[in-house]
């Protein structure tokens, strides 16, 4: 005990993250359309690889909600055996981002943007699992998903098997929603454990007509990519959907870490190590076929409220989930699929900041703006090309409130007419300085000074020299200082 001091709390901490991780492991496999089971060998290379490696000491990796709809939408245009090629070439990516000490950059990206990924994210996953939650085929595009909505609710309720499935998924979340407010023991366990427990209980109890988690064997899931699977390589899409798994899950870990240091009062994350972390885990995770990682908010968050003092919290809920993979399989064979739906759809609500969003208005409305536009982009779009979107948008908006100029003109009613530029004048900018000037008079000297500039780019500087030259050959020439 004198080399583990902290043993005792960090052990009594892993099996509330276990417990916290293993329905959520099971969802986001199922939901992302691959075998139950290869969420449970993330979750465990999230622990026993990335839990052991230098980096953040207190949060904790797995398969994450945040890439379900990537995922899905991966496996289903290059097939599961891509997967594992292109989870591995992201790890490998990661570890290169990580080497070449990129992990710092990610701090410095738009918060606007990553809250309206992850209210994107969010927004596409509840509207699939609605689908899942009645035991219906989801359609494939986020809008689709949308306008399929009614048709979906008029199957449900003509339907008495559609409907008991609802009920299970609807009952799921009002019980992950009420279980945390229950005083006493009952309260400290997990809120989506109890919940699938007592959704497989009472489907079980009563014969529930619901379908339930495909069973097919751990060692049968684990399926490592061949030689021939690398040939998606060669596919574009195939690298687009590299580049979106290495930064979406890159930014979302390394986000997450800056919310853990900020839980406790331990060592502060190392940013680039932490990358490498994830990016080993990863490329780990690509060898076995499994799903991506990302550090996990929720279970971090748990890991520290529960006690955690080092990292061997997160590496030994790894050795939980390996064990429960081992020992009891079969058990998942009861889980209900429409609660694991039930699960995701709170955990998409959850990503949603409907509360920052209202304050982000009052206070930032471009800011706001910004998170809006990104994640209605990836309703509409897809997530790579609507993360996208919300960058541009930020650094166009950056942009334009760095390149503020202030123009002062001073006619003395005799002589020159003097006009002062200062600040930053961009081409941003540059309709605005050119009304000014070619509102001056046509017949009267000018002196332009341009001292007081910050900046001055090529754009603005072009327009002016030719402006001087158009107004200088009319009347008394421009006279330009600065």
């Amino acid at each position: 005990m004198h080399r583990f001091p902290h043993l005792r709390q960090d052990v009594a901490a892993s099996l509330v993250v276990f417990l916290v991780a293993l329905p959520l492991c099971v969802g986001v496999a199922v939901a992302s359309g691959v075998p139950a089971e290869l969420g449970l060998v993330t979750g465990i290379v999230g622990g026993l690889v990335t839990g052991l490696l230098p980096g953040s000491s207190l949060q904790v990796s797995g398969p994450a909600a945040g890439l379900t709809v990537l995922v899905y939408q991966a496996v289903d245009s290059y097939g599961l055996p891509a997967l594992g090629v292109i989870v591995l070439v992201a790890g490998l990516l990661q570890l290169a981002m990580g080497a070449l000490r990129l992990g710092r950059w990610f701090r410095a990206m738009s918060l606007s943007v990553i809250e309206g990924m992850l209210a994107g994210i969010g927004l596409v996953l509840i509207a699939g699992q609605l689908y899942a939650a009645a035991g219906l085929e989801a359609p494939a595009g986020g809008v689709d998903k949308l306008l399929g909505m009614p048709g979906a609710a008029a199957d449900a309720l003509a339907g008495r098997e559609a409907l008991a499935s609802l009920a299970v998924g609807a009952g799921t979340v009002v019980v992950m929603v009420l279980w945390r407010r229950l005083p006493g023991p009952a309260g400290a366990v997990p809120g989506a454990l109890a919940a699938v427990l007592l959704a497989t209980a009472v489907t079980a109890a009563f014969a529930v007509p619901v379908s339930t988690v495909e069973v097919t064997g751990l060692l049968a899931s684990v399926q490592p990519p061949g030689a021939d699977a690398f040939g998606v390589l060669q596919d574009v899409g195939v690298l687009g959907t590299i580049l979106a798994f290495a930064l979406i899950a890159s930014a979302e870990s390394l986000f997450s870490a800056a919310a853990v240091d900020r839980l406790h009062t331990g060592p502060r994350t190392r940013y680039n190590r932490e990358l490498m972390a994830q990016g080993a885990g990863n490329t780990v995770c690509g060898l076995l076929g499994a799903l991506p990682m990302t550090a996990v908010i929720v279970r971090s968050s748990a890991n520290v409220q529960a006690g955690a003092r080092t990292k061997a919290s997160r590496v030994l809920h790894g050795v939980w989930l390996l064990l429960f993979a081992a020992l009891l399989p079969s058990a998942l064979a009861w889980i209900p699929l429409p609660a694991l739906a039930g699960i995701l759809i709170h955990a998409g609500w959850k990503l949603i900041p409907f509360r920052g969003l209202v304050s982000l208005w009052r206070g930032q409305r471009g800011e706001a703006l910004i998170l809006v536009v990104t994640a209605v982009s990836i309703v509409v779009v897809n997530m790579f090309e609507g993360v996208l979107i919300g960058l541009a948008l930020s650094v166009v908006k950056t942009a334009w409130e760095s390149s503020k100029v202030k123009l002062e003109v001073m006619d003395k009613g005799a002589g020159p007419i003097q006009v002062h530029l200062s600040g930053n004048a961009t081409f941003l900018r540059l309709p605005k300085i050119l009304d000014t000037l070619e509102s001056l008079p046509q017949d009267r000297p000018v002196e332009l000074d341009l001292t007081s500039l910050h900046h001055l780019d090529h754009a603005v500087s072009t327009a002016l020299s030719h402006w001087a030259e158009r107004h200088g050959a009319d009347a008394p020439p421009v006279r330009l200082t600065g």
